[in-house]
């Protein structure tokens, strides 16, 4: 089995894109089987809010409108290509964190597989249904349908279960030099770090493969 790791955020649209392609490129190589995605955590806006807000809002006071609208028009344009919807009118900013604790727990409770479809689910959630990706009772319907256990889940939540550990992993990722994501990490050392495409992933995986 070929481990491939990912730095990414819920909250970056490129890591939504990104991961988006690594799992097409596993499909077209026929490896789904040989292959698992682990996601690690980082957390490009630390400090953001607890409370939800509109995401376009939060992206004009860093961009100023005019090249916020251009950014989110050309990310839109650009997932759309890769049969990706996003709805940045719709998204909600929020802080991470507690959405990188359950992908945690996914990952040290059910395995890397179902880490991975909850991550599909947590990006799907925050680009395109407009979730609050912190709000506990929302995460607790996503984790279900990706079958962790509704209480189990509930239970982590409303806990401090998994904090140190993921606070712990991100800043480890920012002392090893990690700030521009996704970044991929192969077994073979290889590194595939921000803008990316299907066909560079599976060129990765073959090479990391042997093949």
């Amino acid at each position: 089995m070929m481990k491939v790791e990912i730095y990414a955020d819920i909250a970056c649209p490129w890591c939504r894109l990104g991961t988006h392609q690594f799992h097409r490129a596993v499909a077209a190589a026929g490896t789904e089987a040989d292959v698992e995605l682990v996601h690690r955590p980082i957390q490009l806006l630390p400090d953001a809010p607890e409370e939800p807000r509109p995401l376009m809002d939060a992206v004009v006071e860093m961009f100023g409108r005019e090249q916020a609208e251009a950014m989110v028009t050309e990310m839109t344009r650009l997932g759309a290509g890769e049969g990706i919807e996003y709805r940045f009118d719709r998204a909600v900013a929020v802080n991470t964190l507690t959405a990188h604790r359950l992908l945690w727990l996914a990952l040290h409770e059910h395995g890397a597989e179902v880490q991975a479809a909850l991550a599909t689910a947590l990006f799907d959630a925050y680009f395109r249904d407009g979730v609050n990706i912190a709000d506990h009772t929302q995460l607790t319907e996503l984790a279900e349908r990706v079958v962790l256990d509704g209480g189990r889940v509930r239970d982590f939540l409303a806990s401090e279960e998994g904090s140190a550990e993921v606070r712990e992993q991100a800043a480890a990722a920012r002392r090893e030099g990690v700030t521009t994501v996704p970044r991929f990490v192969f077994e073979d050392g290889a590194l595939i770090v921000g803008v990316t495409s299907t066909e560079a992933l599976g060129d990765a995986l073959r090479k990391a493969g042997g093949r």
